[in-house]
This record gives structure tokens, sequence and C-alpha cells, in this order.
């Protein structure tokens, strides 16, 4: 199973439209809901994962699975039994998030500082959600070092997580190179439950290295389907046996769904954020396309939608 990430600020409703339009994932997990001592109206979740009023897919027909984050038990137990209410697969719990400013309101990667509120927290939430819809976990190794990594998934798998979300890396590794994937194994040796492998997967051998590595063949791609939105497609191409040359996309398949992706932006993003969504996805895909570098250099110093609307003409 390939999985896309959940990354506050860039892989939210608009590029999981896009890439699950592009195709090459099986599941979403929405960018984080933050919930602090309050009953979120649904209005709140439909703002963050629209695609709850579709059956909770993305307009590809992908899963898209609700992530919440805070550090309440019961209140996010109630949360969640909200959200699972409104139709989704299951409810996705934030333990990896590095921000600062989540960390110093309780929320994210500071949980995983103390086992034990991770298993209050997964055990109200899986106590307030049906059984037949899906509790899961996303942590990382540790805030300041891996030495709590086994005991966090530990309490995860005993809280009742049915899936694990394992990041590669501290909370003071951030998104550094590189990604300790064979930790991961370390920690699938002492749970049962099943394990995701992420981070740093930029490529096929990546993706490979860190399957090796972690010993867990499900992968969650993040900012390498971003930068390449070929990636899952390639990585499926590989298992089914497929030579590499012939699953690459090309550049004008990629192009093709910047206005999808500028059409949606325009709809849901505010006019004076418009332009630096585009700039966004650009800078990361010009890691992979020498053509999105001159692209991005011929948008770089718009700011106005209505000239991005008449660049999008000639692209």
């Amino acid at each position: 199973m390939l999985i896309l990430a959940p990354m506050e600020g860039l892989l939210d409703f608009v590029l999981r439209d896009v890439l699950t339009r592009i195709g090459g994932v099986d599941r979403c997990v929405s960018e984080f809901i933050r919930v602090t001592n309050t009953l979120l109206p649904e209005r709140t979740f439909l703002r963050i994962v629209p695609e709850l009023a579709n059956g909770g897919r993305t307009f590809a027909g992908v899963p898209v699975r609700p992530q919440l984050l805070g550090s309440d038990p019961h209140c996010l137990a109630e949360n969640a039994a909200r959200v699972a209410g409104m139709g989704c697969d299951g409810v996705d719990l934030n333990f990896g998030c590095p921000a600062k400013q989540v960390n110093r309101h309780g929320g994210g990667s500071v949980l995983l500082q103390d086992p034990e509120v991770l298993y209050q927290i997964v055990r109200a939430v899986r106590a307030a959600v049906p059984a037949h819809q899906v509790v899961s976990a996303k942590m990382r190794l540790g805030f300041n070092d891996d030495s709590t990594a086994e005991a966090c998934a530990l309490a995860l798998e005993a809280g009742g997580a049915s899936e694990i979300v394992v990041h590669a890396r501290t909370k003071a590794d951030a998104y550094r190179p590189p990604a300790y994937w064979h930790r991961i194994a370390d920690i699938k040796a002492k749970v049962k439950t099943p394990l995701v492998a992420n981070g740093e997967i930029w490529n096929v051998q990546d993706a490979l290295n860190a399957r090796a590595e972690s010993g867990c063949f499900d992968l969650m791609l993040g900012r390498g389907i971003v930068a390449y939105p070929g990636l899952g497609h390639a990585i499926q191409a590989h298992d089914a046996g497929l030579h590499a040359p012939t699953t690459h996309m090309a550049w004008g398949a990629v192009a093709q769904q910047i206005p999808v992706f500028w059409q949606l932006v325009a709809s849901r993003v505010s006019p004076r954020h418009q332009a630096g969504r585009l700039k966004q996805w650009l800078n990361f895909l010009r890691r992979h396309y020498p053509e999105a570098e001159v692209s991005y250099t011929q948008v770089r110093l718009l700011s106005d939608p209505a000239d991005v609307a008449h660049w999008l003409l000639r692209l």
C-alpha cells in the first residue's frame, strides 16, 4: 500500500485532489485538524477535509482519513466520534508534527516523551470510533532522541491502534536527511500492529531501500511525490516487474494538471496566497523536472492571480 502523507501547508485538499487524479496512491491522510478543549462543528472538518462531502474520497475515488491533533483524550475522542460519523474509513492521530508552536501547546511529537499519554489518547479514541472504522496513528522515532521509539509504538498498540506510520526521524531531526529506516525494523520486532515506513523517499530506489531497512512493504509518500507526481506509479510498476524507463512520467503529463491545480487554488485559497501556492508546487517540481525550473522562473515574481491566470494560457 502507498499512502499520501499529511503535510500542513503543503499536502492539503488541493494537492490531494491533483495527485490522486494522477494516481499511484491507495489512501490519503489529511493535514492535521487541531483539537483544543472543544467539540468542533462539522463545518470545521469539512473546511479541512472537504472530501467528507464526497463519501470520504477524493474526486478520483481515493479514501481520505482525517487526522486529529491534540493532547486531551476525552476531547479527541469526542471529535473523533463526530468526524467518523461524517463518512470516512477511519481516524488518524498525529504524534509526529515537529512544529514548535504545535509542540508548545502539547500536540504532535512532544507527546512522544510520555508513552502513557499516547496510550490514553488512543484508547479513548478507539472506544469512541465505531468498530468497523480504523483508528491509526503517525509517530516519529522520538522527540529529542529515539530512546522511546519502541515504548511509544507499544503504547499505541496497547491503546488499540490498528496501523502505525513511523516517520523515521525524531523531532530534533526535523526533515534533515537521512531517515533512519532501520529503527523502524527495531520497532517492528516489538509490535504486532502493521507498520508503514515514512521519510526521505524521493525515488524508487529510496522506496526499495526503505522497505529493505525497515522490513515494511507499505510506504507513506510525502515531499517525494510532490516533487515527482509519478512516484507512486513508478513504485507500483517496479512491484509489477516493469522497467523504469517505461514508467517515467513526462513533464507534459504533469503540466496538464497545473491548470487543474490552479482552478482548485483559485476556488479555495484567499487571493493573496494563490500565487504562492503555485510557486510552492513548482519549487518542488523543479527538483525533478528542468521544465519546472523554467516555469518557476517565469512565475516567481508574479503575485496577482490575474497575471498567473494569463501565464497559464501560455503553458
